[in-house]
């Protein structure tokens, strides 16, 4: 009797530990899943290095895990990774998620961006839960960037081996010889060079000279010109009032002279015409008596001319 008692006793021991072990299942299970949130966030990059079960963060505190990872079915062309994380993480309005790789580990999700007092991501997705948007950063990007950075790299060495071929490489030498012959010829002109520095910085010590000296002509000059110029100009004045009351002087003699050389354009001059005229006549008739005088002496002005003896036609003398 008393071992059926120990072996009653041994089972409800049993029983409550089993109980208490259920309990406890069921209270871890409520603690990390049954109060979690779940989100969706689809990736058009590739995920590879991201498993089932991933760590999430938040601004690079553990927040989470990936619940599941597949190919949306409406468009393959976005893989659909559920994540669950606690209840009192910020997935606000902002917050997006990107994909953190590792070369050492598997890659995570990372979670930042949200803004203060912004409300929270609840609207439902295509999928049934609230879309996290994506944001290419970081490790991620790089690794998913890595092929064509690679195919870049190997067309740039392509590009480097055709420029550096053997023409090329020979005219990098030529052009390297030059540039060698050339410094050496300005390290043998360096005296050369050196009084040419020297004389040019004379030639501006003397350009500026004399630009002081313009400058001290030009003082003076203005000088001058306020000191002399101003009573020249006071007498050239004078002078030119002078001249235009003696021009206005000459005016009225000529107005008043005018009626006297009209009188003597109309009167004066045709008498002065016809007196000339008489005079011509005169002297003429002057020159006829002396050509006779000379001829003939006083008589050939007292007596006339003698007539020439008349014979008639038919007489025989």
């Amino acid at each position: 009797m008393e071992t059926r008692s120990n072996h009653i006793l041994v089972g409800g021991v049993v029983l409550a530990l089993l109980a208490a072990l259920v309990a406890f299942t069921v209270w871890l299970a409520g603690l990390g899943g049954g109060v979690q949130k779940e989100y969706d966030i689809f990736f058009t990059q590739s995920v590879e290095g991201l498993a089932t079960g991933g760590v999430v963060t938040y601004s690079g505190v553990p927040s989470g895990e990936v619940k599941s990872i597949e190919l949306w079915k409406e468009n393959p062309g976005f893989v659909r990774v559920r994540i669950k994380v606690r209840p009192e993480t910020p997935v606000l309005i902002g917050t997006t998620a990107s994909l953190q790789g590792s070369f050492t580990g598997p890659s995570s999700i990372l979670l930042d961006g949200a803004v203060k007092g912004a409300p929270p991501i609840t609207e439902a997705g295509p999928a049934g839960a609230p879309v996290i948007p994506t944001k290419r950063t970081g490790l991620g990007a790089l690794l998913n960037s890595a092929p064509q950075l690679m195919e870049r790299l190997s067309t740039l060495s392509d590009q480097l081996s055709a420029l550096l071929d053997e023409k090329n490489q020979k005219s990098f030498a030529n052009i390297l010889k030059n540039t060698d012959r050339l410094t050496g010829s300005l390290a043998d002109s360096g005296p050369d060079i050196r009084a040419t520095i020297v004389e040019t910085r004379n030639t501006m010590k003397s350009a500026s000279q004399a630009i002081g000296s313009v400058g001290a002509l030009a003082e003076s000059t203005r000088t001058l010109v306020d000191q002399d110029g101003r009573p020249m100009m006071a007498d050239l004045r004078v002078a030119a009032k002078q001249a235009q009351t003696s021009l206005a002087n000459l005016d009225a003699a000529m107005s008043a002279a005018r009626p006297a050389i009209q009188t003597l354009s109309t009167e004066t001059v045709p008498e002065v015409t016809q007196l000339v005229r008489d005079l011509r006549v005169m002297s003429d008739s002057l020159g006829s008596v002396a050509s006779r005088l000379d001829q003939g002496g006083a008589g050939a002005i007292l007596s006339g001319p003698k007539l020439p003896d008349y014979q008639p036609k038919g007489s025989g003398k």
